[in-house]
């Protein structure tokens, strides 16, 4: 087995990716911010929006252990090591945790899809900064490990997004600070990756 394609992603890639969606979800935050506050309070509770947020969670990671000989199915198959004897019980498991969590997880399934969203998205980015040039590149590793941290909650212990959500909308000045810094954050990376990190 080569090298698995998270390996080959150019850190200035995942430094524009990063970027658009800080960018994008913090310039929202403040330009609209009675309606994502809105949103955001009633998000926790969405059924319907956790349904479809696990299947893409859980489809990425099965496509982590796919089997080698499925074609295009095994583009993102990943050697896990010692634990590749279990792959084949794995992949069984996913869709049956997906069937039983849709059917029987009621309350924050949201939440939970959504921290392992976040567990998904911080492997290509930490393996795109890993071990590479310039020193800005720390960006990305430092925003992936508090998605990591946040995922790992999300999942455990989902209640902690609607107290975060709580927190952060109980004050417009508070509001307002979250969204300007993660704009700020964002356009941090967005410099970054157009002037430092084409080459690597």
């Amino acid at each position: 087995m080569g090298p698995h394609p998270y390996e080959s992603i150019p850190l200035s890639v995942a430094g524009y990716a990063m970027a658009a969606y800080l960018l994008g979800a913090h310039g929202l935050m403040a330009w609209k911010a009675k309606v994502c506050k809105e949103w955001l309070i009633k998000l926790p509770r969405h059924h319907t929006a956790g349904i479809y947020t696990l299947a893409v969670g859980m489809s990425w990671f099965w496509l982590l252990i796919a089997p080698d000989d499925m074609g295009l199915l095994s583009f993102l198959s990943m050697d896990i090591g010692e634990f590749n004897a279990v792959k084949p019980w794995l992949r069984l498991f996913v869709p049956i945790a997906f069937l039983g969590m849709v059917l029987y997880v009621k309350e924050f399934l949201f939440v939970r899809a959504l921290g392992v969203l976040a567990l998904m998205v911080t492997g290509p980015l930490l393996a795109a900064s890993f071990n590479k040039d310039p020193a800005t590149r720390l960006l990305v590793p430092i925003f992936s490990y508090l998605l990591l941290t946040k995922g790992l909650f999300w999942v455990g212990m989902p209640y902690t997004f609607r107290d975060l959500a709580t927190w952060a909308t109980a004050s417009d000045k508070r509001w307002r600070i979250l969204a300007f810094s993660g704009l700020g954050y964002g356009a941090l990376t967005l410099l970054c990756a157009v002037l430092f990190w084409g080459g690597h």
